[in-house]
């Protein structure tokens, strides 16, 4: 008999212990905790999140446990009996035996993956677990999770919920398990039943995925047995497709070592950027940065296949950032991503060539402030997202004609751009406009439109590279800049 080592319950606070203890004792039949809290205990984590199975009655027991707290009950399946309270940090889902199931064991036996398919009672006098805390693991769940692997409880899991086809990637991912083989079998024999899944929970399923450190070996994975063209299948055209002799790999190749790149530089970004290290680090840890960065790096050429042309002799994929941009967003827009995310990707790659741009520039005759300043404008509060995704994208690149030092000339790059976006493109931006709209209207012969822009503009980027710095001095600007255009002149 398996059983756990301690009363994992014991942690949890006393007013849940005795709000769960009235409630089942309420309830009469037994109780289960069951899930995924039963398989982190047994690998030794905490967990404050709960599954609670029942013969019956599940949603009325979830709404009697949230009055009991002060909670907030969801139901989530009336029709299958599943509803979920909140309350002060911890989700407790409270479900009834499935598919008609009549025991804790035959419910068990209905789950998606053996390691999820395990179960502890639950005592209602103590509000704890059961002693002696006996594991209830009818499909050698335990046993699989010291192997390490994941495997599906019965032939027939994926037919019952296709989803699991892509949850057995996000276990393997978040829980560092191995697919068992006969499971890796059987989804690449069905994964075409993704196709009739609700985008909205692939995108959730597969965001955790990426967000995980594990997220270039389990896309790998999924190229292997397929499941990725179901999710993704703008990326397969990038499969084979052969790039310059910058690169050692082909588009998809490519775009998996950049992600690979990506999660490698997000543990460490001083080690790419020596003097940026906690500055890029606070940054990445921004909300949803981190996963926009490896969406991106896993996208970021996806316009190639579109742009693929040979000419004399030689692969060419011009524009492939915009249309890559393109492209990502009717990606984002079929799996129901949110308008943000959608929106901060798809800038990251149709940007993600200005470095090695600026690059190739400073090389040869070096960069102005003028320059700095528009790729500042361009990428906004995402700049050192660019460089970060065009460090990972030049590691992902090892083919015989790439420059030596690429990713020192980055490093470099990006030094300068900071320290003139903190010395002269900063201090403009922060302070008043030395002219204004109004001020152009009222002293030039000028009528409202979009050339005011322009122009204000224009002042902006000569006041960055230090040619103005007066109110007169930007009225004089302005003036010659008008008799200029006049004259046909360019800026």
């Amino acid at each position: 008999m398996t059983t756990l080592d301690r009363d994992w319950l014991a942690a949890a606070p006393p007013r849940l212990r005795r709000a769960l203890a009235r409630v089942a004792r309420g309830h009469g039949a037994p109780w289960y905790l069951a899930g995924g809290a039963v398989r982190d205990w047994l690998a030794c984590r905490a967990c404050r999140d709960l599954d609670l199975t029942v013969a019956r009655g599940a949603v009325a027991c979830a709404r009697a446990l949230a009055r009991e707290l002060g909670g907030t009950c969801v139901p989530l399946d009336q029709e299958q009996g599943v509803a979920r309270v909140v309350w002060q940090g911890w989700e407790l889902d409270l479900a009834d035996f499935r598919e008609a199931t009549t025991t804790i064991e035959a419910d068990l036996g209905r789950r998606d993956f053996t390691v999820n398919a395990l179960a502890v009672a639950f005592d209602p006098e103590s509000g704890g677990l059961l002693a002696p805390y006996r594991l209830i693991d009818p499909t050698g769940g335990a046993a699989d999770l010291a192997r390490g692997r994941i495997r599906l409880t019965h032939a027939g899991a994926l037919r019952a919920d296709p989803l699991r086809l892509l949850r057995a990637h996000r276990f393997a991912a978040t829980l560092g398990l191995a697919i068992a083989s006969d499971t890796a079998r059987r989804i690449t024999a069905e994964a075409a039943l993704l196709a009739g899944v609700a985008r909205e929970r692939i995108a959730y399923e597969f965001d955790l995925i990426v967000a995980s450190p594990r997220a270039a070996a389990t896309v790998a994975a999924m190229a292997a047995d397929g499941l990725l063209w179901q999710v993704v299948p703008e990326l397969q055209a990038g499969a084979g497709l052969a790039q310059p002799a910058s690169h050692h790999l082909d588009v998809f190749g490519h775009n998996l070592a950049a992600l690979r790149a990506m999660e490698e530089i997000l543990v460490d970004p001083g080690a790419r950027f020596p003097d940026h290290g906690p500055a890029l680090a606070a940054y990445a840890a921004g909300g949803r940065r981190s996963l926009w960065l490896k969406w991106a790096a896993l996208c970021h050429d996806l316009g190639k296949p579109a742009c693929h042309a040979v000419r004399n002799g030689r692969i060419t994929f011009y524009n492939h950032d915009r249309e890559g941009a393109r492209h990502f967003v009717a990606m984002g827009r079929r799996l129901r991503w949110s308008r943000e995310a959608v929106t901060r990707v798809s800038r990251f790659i149709e940007l993600h060539m200005w470095p090695f741009h600026l690059c190739n520039a400073r090389r040869k005759t070096g960069i102005t402030p003028r320059a700095c300043l528009r790729l500042v404008r361009a990428a906004g509060e995402e700049l050192p997202g660019l460089f970060l995704l065009a460090m990972a994208d030049s590691l992902a690149g090892a083919g015989p004609g790439k420059p030596a030092g690429m990713e020192a000339e980055l490093a470099a790059l990006y030094a300068e751009v900071d320290r003139v976006w903190q010395e002269s493109i900063r201090p403009v931006l922060e302070q008043p406009r030395l002219l204004n709209g109004h001020d152009l209207l009222a002293r030039f012969p000028l009528a409202p439109g979009p050339q005011l822009g322009k122009i204000l503009a224009s002042l902006e980027a000569a006041q960055v590279a230090g040619e103005v710095a007066s109110r007169d001095e930007a009225e004089a600007w302005v003036a010659a800049f008008l008799a200029g255009r006049r004259a046909g002149k360019s800026d």
